[in-house]
């Protein structure tokens, strides 16, 4: 089995609060929960075959501050 590397993550508390919550809901830790997400965005990449982003530097807004 690969090793996995560990990454130090900073989050906001709302941000934070609305992952363990998704994570409670799906029986994961939130780092499962946090690992598993970021497996389907890249999977999904994939498969639409964008690989970099044509907006890569603009900001985009979410509602978890």
């Amino acid at each position: 089995m690969a090793e996995k590397k560990q990454v130090p993550l900073r989050l906001s508390a709302k941000l934070y609060d609305a992952i363990a919550a998704w994570a409670e809901d799906d029986f994961r830790s939130v780092n499962g929960q946090i690992e598993y997400l970021l497996t389907e965005c890249v999977k999904q990449r994939k498969k639409d075959g964008k690989y970099v982003s044509e907006n890569l530097d603009e900001k985009i807004e979410l509602d978890i501050r």
